[in-house]
């Protein structure tokens, strides 16, 4: 199998750098419950999948302008700093119709009614993150996105505040299945 360089598997099982702090379903049905979780470029052997895994890809920016692309690049840090030991995975399906929208209805609700980057802006460059998308590696994903955030412990009010916001936009209506992990990152 040739290798997907924007392809990346979240395990959780009982190995990884990150501990599993909380996990909790927001909506819909949660995860089995895990105790840490390791990040893997690429697809993951199955047979070391532990309790399970998820897979996300990549991919361009959707529902953006220009303007923001240049806004949130300009301020979006890079995931792996030495400071950022706090992180979350948040695994989102959304529902079937959101999908049933155009893509400019989408980015209406997204942007122009929800404000979803003008809220993330508000956090940058405190909180890295990085965007999965799982819709075009299976017909029926258990989720259409894996968000992947990563931040200094200090900042978690922030991180807190920023998904209340987000939370309670006209885009999370379409929300019929959220998940969401904290965690710390730690020896193994």
């Amino acid at each position: 199998m040739e290798h997907n360089p924007r392809l990346f598997t979240f395990v959780g099982g009982n190995a990884g750098p990150w501990e599993v702090v909380s996990q909790r379903a927001v909506a819909g049905d949660g995860l089995e419950a895990v105790e840490r979780l390791r990040i893997v470029a690429g697809q993951a052997p199955e047979e070391n999948a532990g309790g399970w895994s998820l897979r996300g890809v990549t991919s361009h920016d959707r529902y953006v302008t220009r303007e923001e692309k240049a806004r949130l690049v300009a301020a979006q840090p890079d995931l792996g700093r030495s400071e950022a030991t706090a992180a979350a995975l948040i695994p989102i399906r959304k529902s079937a119709a959101w999908w049933a929208l155009t893509q400019d209805e989408r980015r209406a609700i997204f942007e122009e009614s929800s404000a979803h980057i003008r809220i993330g802006l508000d956090y940058l460059p405190a909180v890295a993150r990085r965007l999965h998308h799982c819709r075009d590696l299976a017909e029926h994903p258990p989720f259409d996105f894996l968000t992947w955030f990563e931040f200094a412990p200090a900042d978690a009010l922030g991180f807190d505040e920023m998904l209340r916001r987000l939370r309670e936009t006209p885009e999370w209506r379409y929300v019929e299945r959220e998940v969401e992990l904290r965690l710390r990152k730690t020896p193994e």
